[in-house]
């Protein structure tokens, strides 16, 4: 009985009400595992690596929810939170957060040893990344790292080594992180500003659209030489215009810095990452079919 009153709460512990951030999770990931795999990922690890960052992501909201426990009551999008609105005690999203990573390793035991060694700084970042924003003023470049971790061990799973590519493609997360959490943070800045919680909206002051748009152009410049160094064919910029053209669609939601519009633009970099992903598999099914 407890359990069936308590899921509910856990289901949006782990946002499962919003998958947002499981797809921007997965799109570099399933990008990576195209690219290492020449366009053929091996079946079992495709689904590994689907189910496994669905789990990662949702350990990682709760980790967040407890690491903001006595900050959410003060934000109007979070205050109603579970853990925050007292309907579920804060042990309880630890221990949802370390069932969720157990089953991820174990998920990951078939495949080689550096995947697994890879895993071990992957749920490090992503276990301290919301302490973070104590400290660091750009929180969302270290979100980056945990949100494309799965990049280096997609690498890892398929060519057992984490070549420079890997970390190009990482570092191109990065900014787009920067760039769609920057959104995000708009959305909460006054808030943020009263509790002295730190964001990259709050850093940036009056210049976030233009560093937003910044972070968005290296991220596309990033993925756009590697793609060039790899000779991917006119798919790939197909996407590439398409994802360029979202970006640009972004700063009209974003530049009057109004809440909702802001939190529009973040929720639109869905399709910002689906298009780059499938300009990627569309230059692989090309070639596979010549």
């Amino acid at each position: 009985m407890f359990l069936t009153d308590r899921l509910p709460l856990y289901f949006r512990l782990v946002r499962l009400d919003k998958p947002i951030g499981t797809v921007l999770l997965l799109w570099p990931t399933l990008a990576a595992l195209w690219i290492a795999s020449d366009g053929h990922p091996a079946p079992a690890v495709l689904l590994i690596f689907t189910i496994g960052t669905f789990l990662m992501r949702s350990a990682g909201c709760a980790i967040n929810d407890y690491a903001d426990r006595d900050f959410d009551r003060y934000v109007k999008r979070t205050k109603e939170r579970p853990i925050t609105s007292g309907r579920i005690q804060a042990w309880e999203a630890l221990a949802v957060a370390a069932t969720l990573s157990i089953i991820a390793f174990l998920l990951i035991l078939p495949l080689n040893a550096l995947t697994k060694w890879l895993s071990i700084p992957a749920l490090f970042v992503a276990g301290t990344y919301p302490y973070t924003k104590r400290f660091l003023s750009i929180p969302q470049a270290y979100l980056g790292v945990a949100f494309g971790f799965g990049i280096p061990m997609a690498f890892a799973a398929v060519q057992d080594q984490v070549p420079p590519l890997a970390w190009l493609l990482l570092i191109s997360n990065v900014f787009w992180s920067v760039a769609y959490d920057t959104e995000y943070a708009m959305v909460d800045r006054d808030d943020d500003l009263k509790i002295g919680i730190k964001t990259s909206a709050i850093t940036f002051g009056r210049y976030d659209v233009l560093a937003i748009m910044l972070c968005y152009a290296a991220a596309l410049g990033i993925q756009a030489a590697v793609g060039a160094s790899l000779g991917f064919g006119w798919p790939f910029w197909v996407g590439m215009a398409v994802a360029a053209g979202f970006a640009i669609y972004h700063y009209f939601l974003i530049r009057g810095r109004e809440r909702m519009p802001c939190f529009a633009a973040f929720r639109h970099n869905n399709w910002l990452g689906a298009a780059v992903f499938l300009g990627i598999a569309g230059h692989y099914w090309l070639t596979a079919g010549n």
